[in-house]
């Protein structure tokens, strides 16, 4: 028996997770095959690997079809923070779909909403779309990437408690038909996140893969304003997410906005589109639409980029209630705001192959 036939057996082992048989994933070390024995030592991508059981069971059934009456030892390790970093890189190089997060067989689509400022409402436009996806249907899972600033939760009405754990995972916790993942959970009172790039990177990293997610529809990314550490990692984990950029109607914010835009170009990302926040105020005395931060700049942002205005959002009292009560406007699909939002989701679901760039 040489090495290579210990290879070839365990090439029959799949990793769940990641789709892909061991030994492609150089899972496998310390091969041992003599007179006595067969065994190797797998090493993990967590030391708190919920399928650990699993792998080594199917491992040990691989091996004894080939043992001969040879003793079958399998063991079992964690990979370093390097390796992990590293087959995380290789998976990037080579396109692994983002499906592969939640398990063999998913078609989960992946929707980052960015930004190139703050102040432009995204976090309120990315919770009322997940409530209107769910709303419609869908399976959805919300991520609320802006670490240092976590809104999300508050924006659901969520109390601020670590999740319990399940079987080795994180069980998100779930409001309006949206299962909700963010910092805000395992942060203490006002405590601020003091961290450099590498730790924001695991912290999603591990939101992605840690975390008992099930198979949603649609996975949408709450990410932070600009086009930083955050947005680097998600073009790195999931090369086949698609960006929807939000702005505001005055020119300044689309200009900043397009940075984000040019993000996704540069990180071969499909753009879905482009959302107007804040696009006019409705007048409740005579209905007339004011367009209190001008017009024509969200328009101008998806002609450059050579995608679709999805949808104009109005400025209204009640969505900024809403959002600071836990109750989002797209709860009331017969509201201006919450109409909106609602048409945006048909459109999303109406389009699953998002416009690429140039």
């Amino acid at each position: 028996m040489t090495t290579d036939d210990v290879k070839r057996a365990l090439a029959t082992v799949i990793d769940p997770e990641l789709g892909r048989d061991i030994v492609d994933l150089g899972m496998v070390r310390d091969i041992v095959a003599d007179d006595q024995r067969v065994g190797v030592t797998i090493v993990l991508t967590t030391a708190g690997c919920p399928l650990r059981d699993r792998l080594r069971a199917e491992a040990e059934a691989a091996l004894g079809g080939i043992a001969g009456g040879r003793r079958v030892e399998v063991k079992l390790e964690a990979m370093s923070e390097d390796e992990r970093d590293a087959l995380a890189q290789r998976l990037a190089r080579e396109g692994r779909p983002s499906a592969t997060l939640f398990g063999p067989g998913s078609k989960t689509r992946t929707i980052a909403v960015a930004s190139g400022k703050g102040g432009v409402g995204k976090s309120t436009v990315t919770a009322n779309l997940a409530v209107a996806l769910a709303r419609q249907g869908q399976a959805v899972a919300l991520i609320d990437a802006d670490v240092y600033g976590p809104t999300i939760p508050l924006m659901f009405g969520l109390p601020l408690l670590r999740p319990q754990g399940h079987d080795g995972k994180i069980v998100p916790p779930e409001q309006y038909g949206v299962k909700i993942m963010s910092m805000g959970f395992f942060l203490e009172g006002d405590d601020p996140v003091i961290w450099r790039g590498p730790m924001l990177g695991k912290a999603i990293e591990q939101f992605l893969g840690d975390v008992a997610w099930g198979s949603p529809d649609i996975l949408l990314l709450d990410l932070p304003p600009g086009t930083g550490d955050v947005a680097l990692t998600v073009a790195q984990l999931i090369p086949d997410a698609e960006m929807l950029i939000v702005t505001t109607p005055q020119e300044a914010s689309a200009r900043i906005a397009i940075k984000a835009a040019r993000m996704a170009q540069m990180t071969k990302h499909r753009i879905v589109g482009v959302i107007e926040n804040m696009a006019y105020f409705v007048c409740p005395d005579c209905g007339a639409r004011h367009y209190v931060f001008g017009r024509g700049g969200a328009h101008e942002l998806a002609r450059k980029m050579g995608t679709s205005l999805l949808g104009r959002v109005p400025l209204d009292e009640a969505t900024r209630q809403g959002g600071d009560i836990g109750r989002p406007a797209a709860l009331d699909p017969e509201s201006p705001v919450g109409a909106a939002f609602h048409d945006i989701a048909r459109a999303l679901v109406g389009q699953p192959d998002a416009t690429p760039h140039a």
